[in-house]
């Protein structure tokens, strides 16, 4: 028996190592995928929740703490960007809707984009900006901060735009989104006290497989049925997920201007964080007790954030070329103002 174990586990350890190298071409792929096989989103539905939450353990089991406590000991980028994606974002987005009538002639819509605004970053997003060659331990650090205030942050807000709208309390929905990041970062701290930090890194490239797969569960279980509804309501359907990728870009070009002074690369890897909210967290906090528009706007915001990271990866390496050759540039520069 000994002799076979090793024999069955080399398989799927080298089929998830060939899915982690595929990198952001197998998380574009994944939208795709789930729009095309409803049935697989039937299935995996009931298993949202459990998704999500090995996401976030995901995640959290491979926080590099030295590079955490790093960038710690310099806060002011984190507390700026923490504040910016906790506290702007969904007072910005809370405001325009009012402001353009929304909540009165799209309620769903309005619901879909405050708990999309009121939601921390996804927890996959350093992976996604280390493939993209960002600066991937400024992402972490901002989004762990901005994990752990999202629970109050997401209370308050809303208290103040979702009155009613919700199947919950405004503090049950804070007490739940406590009760889920908790429970994954307990999780998460187990599994690195057992297999410890570097047998984590090691098996980077399955664990990255792994990830793969859980996106590709909760993916198909949100989108399984935005094939139906563009049958039913085509031009409907379109205009969502148009204002889905409107948002995503927004969101991304606006938080990239407003920290253009700490250099392009880094706005951008902060953008990148900013627009990619985690949608996930809000489904596990409210249960998917929500309306269909809803749901079909948080299928559709799928497009973006899995299609934007590949679409997005030359961009981001020439910024990162750009800040690496002015780096090494500026100690032999003799007029520079430095």
């Amino acid at each position: 028996m000994a002799s076979i174990l090793p024999t069955l586990f080399a398989f799927p350890l080298r089929w998830l190592t060939w899915l982690g190298d595929q990198g952001t071409r197998a998380v574009a792929a994944i939208a795709f995928i789930a729009v095309a096989v409803p049935p697989l989103g039937a299935l995996l539905r009931p298993y949202v929740t459990e998704a999500i939450f090995l996401l976030l353990c995901i995640s959290f089991m491979r926080v590099d703490l030295v590079a955490l406590y790093g960038h710690l000991r310099r806060p002011a980028l984190v507390a700026s960007a923490t504040a910016w994606t906790t506290i702007g974002v969904p007072l910005m987005v809370g405001l325009i809707a009012h402001a353009t009538g929304l909540t009165d002639r799209w309620p769903g819509l309005f619901l879909a984009l405050m708990l999309q605004g009121m939601a921390s970053p996804m927890m996959a997003a350093p992976a996604l900006a280390a493939l993209m060659g960002l600066d991937a331990t400024l992402v972490l650090v901002t989004l762990v901060a901005s994990t752990a205030l999202v629970p109050f942050t997401a209370s308050l807000f809303a208290n103040l735009f979702l009155d009613g709208m919700l199947s919950i309390s405004p503090l049950a929905l804070g007490l739940k989104l406590l009760g889920v990041l908790a429970a994954s970062l307990l999780t998460a701290t187990i599994i690195r006290r057992l297999f410890g930090a570097e047998a984590i890194l090691r098996h980077k490239r399955p664990i990255d497989g792994f990830n793969i797969v859980i996106l590709m569960v909760f993916a198909s279980a949100v989108m399984g049925d935005v094939a139906s509804d563009l049958i039913a309501d085509p031009v409907f359907t379109i205009g969502v997920a148009l204002l889905a990728f409107a948002v995503y870009f927004t969101l991304l070009t606006v938080t990239t201007l407003l920290f253009r002074r700490v250099g392009y690369e880094r706005a951008f890897a902060i953008g990148l964080m900013v627009s990619q909210r985690n949608l996930g967290l809000m489904l596990a906090a409210t249960a998917g007790a929500l309306p269909a528009t809803t749901w079909l706007y948080f299928a559709l915001t799928q497009f973006p954030i899995h299609l934007a990271p590949y679409i997005l990866t030359p961009i981001a390496r020439r910024l990162t070329a750009r800040a690496q050759t002015g780096g090494a540039a500026a100690p032999r520069g003799t007029t520079s103002s430095r």
